[in-house]
């Protein structure tokens, strides 16, 4: 925030910049034909009008009203109410005390009325519509004397694109006007605008940074979402403004073009768990922490499917039933909710331990029944919990996912908990409200919950069982209502026999156990396959050729199927323009981690993409030393895998004039990759 900004939003500065701005407003009031003692009388919309508006509306508020309720918590018994408008000024939502409510409503501040600067002259909510920029107004500074009772903080709210959605506004008596109360609307516009972010680009790479650390996975976070190209396809405020660019510029920029970097390097760097951020620099200089979230509906690495826009495949077992619409508010269900993808049924890939387990828990479906995952590593217990979310009751509201391995001990309750401004040292003024909080309406997912420290597991109890949640460093509790899944590799009922778990915090959240199955488990594999490369490539789908099939089911997968998406990832990337998957599209680490564990041969490394002959190595060949010097039993063209890889990358540095740069270019691998191919040829380099 600018100094400038500073000074528009508080009463005390009554010089300079926010004189100019206020008097700018009331010439612009008076310009429209406004008068100071003009008294409009009540204009609300007709009842129908006002029910388009919301309907038309719906989705901010949607995103705005869990907000709202929070920011309500912080005003209770102040002489103040909350506002919701739209990007035209018209009053759509209002929550308050009621006797101020009653006092607002002699002025026309009410559902239904609008409040732009044409219709009530300068006020918080038209003039931060005009100026777009957060506004405060106090006292005598509204234009009509009317108003004058009144102080008025409000702050717009702006889509990832820049676009303006509406005004979230807390007026109050202006005696009891409060320095803290714009930073309480401005952040709470910043909730908003990361919510509909999320919404808009859930099945993109995001990147979350920060100049410090312990700031990602806050509100001061900035925000940056990446498209399938790398370029940037829109960013929350806070992105921003700590780069320093408008949002048309940001817009105009891709990821290499800003940090440096590729995405598929961002991809490698985080493709494992507990990955820690990178530290990346953009142009100005600026240093920042960066962590990436591959959130559902994703083609993530870490699942490769995708929700929102599911590849059309044939059903494995038995045709999709039409889920059932929900009672739900604002006409919800008239806007196609019972065409909905069922997250559930996307998940059954023909595989009996998989159907049993969703079955289960359809049954157990919106019935206030915790739900406890067990499994190994990346079997895809998160991905699990977002399918239930997805098709319950809540899937409009957060889904709020918490790995308790990976926060600090020293920080995980504040964390979990939220905490009040001044809590404990380094904490940050006007403090948090905590995930839990955050979560209320929809769903917590707590991930690897058996390394949650015990000190906290007893809060945690107490939180499930009186759904209240007190934040560190205040006095008073706030009410939640939320859907709780956990997850854990762990085996918690020996932790609790060594005393590292609570036994009453267990069966609190063993409403029902569900074991995901491991990979090398499973009996569909190649669905799975499919369903992971029809979220890489949707239009031009590869298949796997029998020997890769072959040696994926062979393979244990330890990393279970977050380890195949990655594999099959690369595979995708390094097979594009062709149909078929071969072991030549499969990285160098893991062919060599299949040989070690298969004992299958050594496959060539290198994409092929000039071969005289297509190849495809036979995986049950047994491995031959790199110098064979007795003459093969029959004449071929290429006596061993190896040999072929040889001539083609003589090929290569023949058609380049001896320049390894250039032949690996040609050829899609690395200088090293050619120096170690030829490391037992070296006669073979051209001089």
């Amino acid at each position: 925030m600018t100094t400038e900004q500073r000074d528009l939003t508080s009463p005390s500065c009554i010089a300079g910049p926010r004189t100019d701005f206020i008097e700018r407003s009331h010439q612009r009031s008076a310009a429209l034909g406004l008068t100071r003692s003009e008294r409009r009388d009540l204009d609300p919309m007709v009842r129908s009008d006002l029910s388009v508006a919301r309907e038309r509306n719906h989705r901010l508020y949607v995103h705005a009203a869990p907000v709202m309720h929070l920011l309500f918590e912080q005003i209770v018994n102040t002489d103040s109410m909350i506002v919701l408008t739209d990007a035209q000024g018209t009053i759509l939502h209002s929550v308050g005390d009621d006797d101020f409510l009653e006092r607002a409503h002699k002025v026309a501040l009410q559902p239904g009325e609008n409040w732009a600067e044409h219709a009530k002259g300068t006020n918080a909510i038209g003039t931060a519509l005009f100026e777009e920029t957060p506004t405060l107004i106090h006292a005598t500074e509204h234009f009509m004397h009317a108003n004058n009772f009144l102080t008025c903080s409000a702050a717009p709210i702006f889509d990832p694109r820049g676009n303006m959605l509406g005004v979230l506004d807390v007026t109050g008596d202006q005696r009891s006007y409060h320095q803290h109360t714009m930073g309480l609307v401005r952040m709470s516009a910043r909730m908003i605008e990361n919510h509909w972010l999320s919404d808009d680009f859930n099945d993109r790479l995001r990147l979350h940074f920060h100049s410090r650390a312990e700031f990602i996975g806050t509100l001061l976070e900035g925000i940056i979402v990446i498209g399938p190209d790398g370029k940037i396809l829109g960013a929350n405020r806070s992105a921003i403004d700590q780069i320093g660019m408008s949002d048309a510029e940001l817009r105009t920029r891709s990821l290499t073009s800003l940090f440096g970097i590729s995405a598929s390097a961002v991809y490698d760097h985080f493709r494992m768990p507990m990955s820690v951020p990178m530290q990346l620099s953009v142009p100005a200089g600026q240093v920042f922490h960066v962590s990436a979230r591959f959130d559902w509906p994703s083609r993530s690495i870490a699942t490769g499917f995708d929700l929102g826009n599911p590849p059309a495949m044939p059903s494995l077992d038995r045709p999709e039933p039409t889920p059932i619409p929900r009672v739900v508010a604002h006409g919800e269900a008239e806007r196609g909710a019972a065409a909905r993808l069922s997250g559930l049924q996307y998940l059954r890939t023909g595989d009996p331990q998989v159907e049993a387990l969703v079955q289960k828990i359809r049954r157990v479906l919106d019935r206030d029944i915790p739900l406890l995952i067990l499994g190994e590593t990346g079997t895809g217990k998160e991905l699990l919990a977002r399918a239930v979310h997805h098709d319950s009751a809540r899937s409009r509201q957060p889904f709020v996912a918490v790995n308790c391995a990976s926060i600090p001990e020293s920080l995980i309750e504040a964390e979990l908990f939220g905490y009040e401004d001044g809590a404990f040292t380094g904490a940050r003024k006007k403090g948090a409200p905590g995930r839990l909080v955050q979560a209320n309406g929809g769903t917590l997912f707590l991930d690897e919950i058996g390394d949650m420290p015990l000190s906290l597991q007893a809060r945690l109890l107490r939180v499930l069982q009186e759904r209240c949640v007190t934040p560190l460093g205040s006095t008073k509790s706030i009410a939640v209502d939320i859907a709780v899944v956990c997850a854990t590799h762990r085996n918690l009922r020996e932790m609790i026999e060594r005393h590292e778990f609570r036994e009453d915090l267990y069966y609190r959240l063993n409403g029902l156990a569900l074991r995901l199955p491991a990979l090398r488990e499973r009996t569909d594999l190649e669905a799975v396959c499919k369903r992971i490369l029809q979220a890489e490539r949707q239009h031009d789908t590869p298949e796997l050729s029998m020997p890769v099939l072959e040696l994926f089911r062979r393979y244990a997968w330890p990393g279970n199927i977050r380890q195949l998406a990655n594999v099959l990832r690369t595979a995708a990337v390094m097979s594009a323009n062709e149909h078929t998957i071969t072991t030549a599209h499969l990285s160098d680490d893991f062919l060599e981690d299949t040989r070690h564990v298969c004992g299958a041969a050594r496959p060539p490394a290198l994409p092929l993409p000039m071969p005289p002959v297509a190849i495809e190595p036979v995986l049950a060949m047994p491995a031959l030393p790199p110098m064979r010097s007795d003459p093969p039993r029959e004449p071929a063209v290429h006596h061993t895998l190896e040999q072929a890889e040889i001539e083609m990358i003589r090929a290569a540095l023949d058609a380049a004039g001896g320049n390894i740069s250039a032949a690996s270019k040609q050829l899609g691998v690395s200088r090293n990759t050619i120096y170690r191919k030829l490391r037992w040829h070296v006669a073979e380099l051209p001089r």
